[in-house]
């Protein structure tokens, strides 16, 4: 519940697509605005996953205070529900200390519940969720996401045949509930309307952007991708955690089954793959800024302009 001596303080959203530069200029943004970044990554709240995660750099984190970054144990399951009970009580405190909130990521679906507000999702029952995870490694996604567009079309439509998470939740709260999860969406409420929103999202030329991608990925690698996937390979991973792109890439290699260089490929081609349905998801909000990115573009120009944009 958000503390109404705080209504109507800014909020900052920088969110896009990954590799664009979104925690270089949410950091230059916040030292401008004496604020706090809070991480809008699925992946980059786990420990142990700074390369893999593309972390924001050691330098950032100690000129600029960073929440929800490597803060949970690779073990634990992170969802969309737990993003925002943790991400809402950052905003608290930050914005009692007098600062400015610096949301940046490219969770589309973790922006978007903190913004839109979600659900009640009271309604949760393991047993169903775990039937439906043996049906998906049976049968595939793409059966349950069939399920899904016959319960209740309207979220099939706006969920990933490939997004298994999403698919598995939305069953099982017709499960649970018999009502669709896109009708129980409805009456959700987030920050609209207690804060001052401003969303800027980054773009950029695709060719330009696949570029920036293949590029992160060869750096990855410099910096010791192989030798931390390895490491993270013998711990117990989440389901959520093992998702994380790269992770079950590198796993073929280590077994065996491609060479180091292709590998790399897969890492390079699925991601770009997710940077295109991140940008597919950003463009849903009408209340978006849109910044377009040059080639040129410095972070620091980029967080000028956003600057001179909020004031």
């Amino acid at each position: 519940m958000i503390s109404p001596l705080i209504a109507k303080k800014k909020i900052i959203f920088i969110l896009g697509p990954t590799a664009i530069g979104k925690s270089e200029i949410a950091f230059h943004l916040a030292k401008r605005l004496k604020g706090e970044v809070i991480s809008c990554d699925s992946m980059q709240v786990y420990k142990g996953m700074s390369i893999i995660t593309s972390k924001p750099p050691g330098v950032f984190m100690q000129k600029v205070k960073h929440h929800l970054v490597g803060m949970l144990a690779l073990n634990n399951t992170y969802d969309a529900s737990s993003f925002r009970r943790d991400a809402l009580k950052k905003i608290d405190e930050i914005v009692h200390k007098g600062k400015v909130p610096i949301v940046a990521g490219g969770s589309g679906l973790y922006a978007s519940i903190l913004i839109n507000g979600i659900f009640d999702d009271g309604d949760k029952d393991t047993v169903i969720r775990n039937k439906l995870y043996k049906i998906a490694d049976n049968k595939g996604c793409l059966y349950l996401h069939k399920r899904l567009k016959r319960v209740d079309p309207r979220a099939a439509d706006k969920i990933h045949p490939n997004d298994l998470k999403r698919v598995v939740r939305a069953l099982e709260v017709f499960k649970v509930t018999g009502k669709p999860i896109s009708l129980l969406q409805k009456g959700r409420r987030g920050l609209r309307g207690e804060y001052d929103i401003n969303i800027f999202c980054l773009n950029m030329p695709r060719e330009e952007l696949y570029k920036r991608i293949d590029r992160r990925v060869d750096k990855m690698f410099r910096m010791g991708l192989v030798n931390e996937v390895r490491a993270l390979l013998k711990k117990r991973l989440s389901r959520t955690a093992f998702f994380a792109i790269g992770i079950k890439e590198i796993n073929g290699y280590l077994k065996g089954f491609y060479s180091k260089e292709e590998a790399k490929e897969m890492i390079k081609m699925n991601t770009r793959r997710y940077a295109k349905r991140q940008l597919s998801w950003f463009r849903k909000d009408r209340d978006a800024v849109w910044i377009n990115l040059k080639g040129k573009d410095t972070a620091l120009a980029v967080s000028r302009n956003i600057w001179k944009k909020l004031y």
